[in-house]
């Protein structure tokens, strides 16, 4: 393939994977399905059925509803997108939502007009949201992007259907060329100006919430807690406790937006705040950030490629896999020291599980950040795992396609466990 082949499809990735959205994407998800099906049913529904994939249901359960004043559950993200939603924000979708919206969900919530069911054998990444007044009724359906709209139905006809495979059969076959020798020379040779825009949004917006979890209590207070306990003065400990406090911020109801990675905020800010650290201590200028800001990123990407968006293998990793790399590219590191600070992160925290998007999210974020700077330390010292090690193969591709393995096969029955134990089944 040629140079100017992988930079489209890099710069595709890049501008596909890399949006803002405001709070966690699966309750967002859920309230564009809600905010788009009231759009098609014209009017305010008198009974709300919302069906769910286990992986949307687990990563909802737990979070704060942005906007919504605490609010937490499937029903609570939908009704807020009914009632409030703009749907042409997609994930941003709450952004305008006030306290009259607020305190009419809330009022709703105790009437019990919504109700949420699980969905089983669908994909991972599922919504259908289904609104009934009278005899009238809408559907719409979500499927494998947290805005990938594949099915609009009202009063039972078909008012729009997608191939549900080929939006998501485009963008996947410009991830299938990802490879960390390519990505390397994307971050190497991109004209900056073409990514620039990408980048500085998502330093903006990430560090800005980002220092709002540092500024105010949020949550179990991660960020804070680092810097009490060791300071600031550590560019290891800073680097966790950015990252940590924009999960804090994020996971426990702050509005303000992310730029994701993978469909995840928690993931963008892992991807990029470790980076901006570094950068700040190396004393590098933007143009180096920005280059280093793609290798975090599409590394991250590559490797949840072959994970999926949704599983019960922690998100945390592979985006902190992508810092470590990036970390040791803002060092001068070569191609065989980036590949072993992804490694070495790859071995030592892949067991990390996902139980839904929560509080806790923000210390799995600090626990994993660790372990990609220690791992880039090692690898900047020509220190590595070897292949044979556990998960390590023989070389960072077949790494990070077993991983992978891993991640999306492996750890299936993992997944079905952990939901039945969020719900009580």
């Amino acid at each position: 393939m040629n140079s100017n082949s992988i930079e489209q499809k890099y710069l595709r990735i890049l501008e596909t994977e890399l949006q803002p959205a405001l709070g966690c994407t699966e309750p967002i998800a859920i309230a564009y399905a809600g905010a788009k099906a009231r759009e098609v049913l014209g009017a305010f529904p008198d009974r709300v059925e919302v069906c769910c994939s286990g992986n949307i249901i687990k990563n909802v359960k737990g979070v704060n509803v942005p906007n919504s004043g605490g609010m937490k559950g499937v029903e609570a993200a939908a009704l807020l997108g009914i009632v409030g939603g703009v749907a042409e924000r997609k994930l941003e979708v709450l952004q305008q939502v006030g306290e009259k919206d607020i305190e009419q969900v809330q009022a709703l919530l105790k009437q019990n007009i919504c109700t949420c069911l699980l969905k089983e054998g669908v994909a991972n990444l599922y919504v259908e949201m289904r609104l009934f007044r009278g005899d009238e009724q809408a559907c719409v359906i979500l499927l494998n992007q947290h805005t990938n709209i594949v099915k609009i139905e009202k009063n039972g006809q078909v008012l729009f259907s997608a191939n549900e495979d080929e939006e998501m059969d485009d963008l996947e076959q410009d991830k299938d060329a990802l490879n960390l020798h390519d990505i390397l020379q994307f971050a190497d040779t991109v004209e900056i100006e073409k990514v620039r825009p990408i980048l500085q949004r998502q330093v903006e917006m990430n560090l800005a919430i980002a220092n709002e979890g540092m500024e105010h209590p949020y949550g179990a207070q991660i960020g804070r807690t680092l810097q009490k306990i060791y300071g600031d003065q550590d560019v290891h400990v800073r680097a966790r406790m950015m990252a940590a406090a924009g999960s804090d911020a994020r996971m426990n109801g702050c509005s303000m937006p992310v730029v994701i990675n993978s469909g995840s905020g928690n993931q963008g800010i892992t991807a990029s705040m470790p980076v901006w650290v570094y950068a700040q201590e190396l004393g590098a200028g933007e143009e180096k950030l920005y280059r280093a800001l793609v290798v975090s990123n599409l590394v991250a990407l590559h490797q949840k490629h072959y994970i999926g968006r949704l599983s019960a293998y922690c998100g945390a990793v592979s985006a902190a896999a992508g810092s470590a790399a990036a970390v040791v590219y803002l060092k001068g590191g070569n191609e065989r020291q980036v590949a072993a600070a992804i490694v070495n992160t790859l071995a030592t925290i892949s067991g990390m599980v996902c139980d839904g998007a929560k509080a806790s999210c923000a210390a799995k974020i600090s626990v994993a950040v660790e372990t990609a700077m220690i791992s880039a330390d090692m690898a900047m010292a020509d220190y590595q795992f070897e292949p044979g090690d556990g998960l390590v193969m023989d070389d960072i591709e077949q790494t990070v396609r077993g991983i992978g393995r891993l991640g999306r096969v492996g750890m299936k029955e993992t997944d079905i466990e952990i939901l039945k134990m969020m719900i009580g089944a």
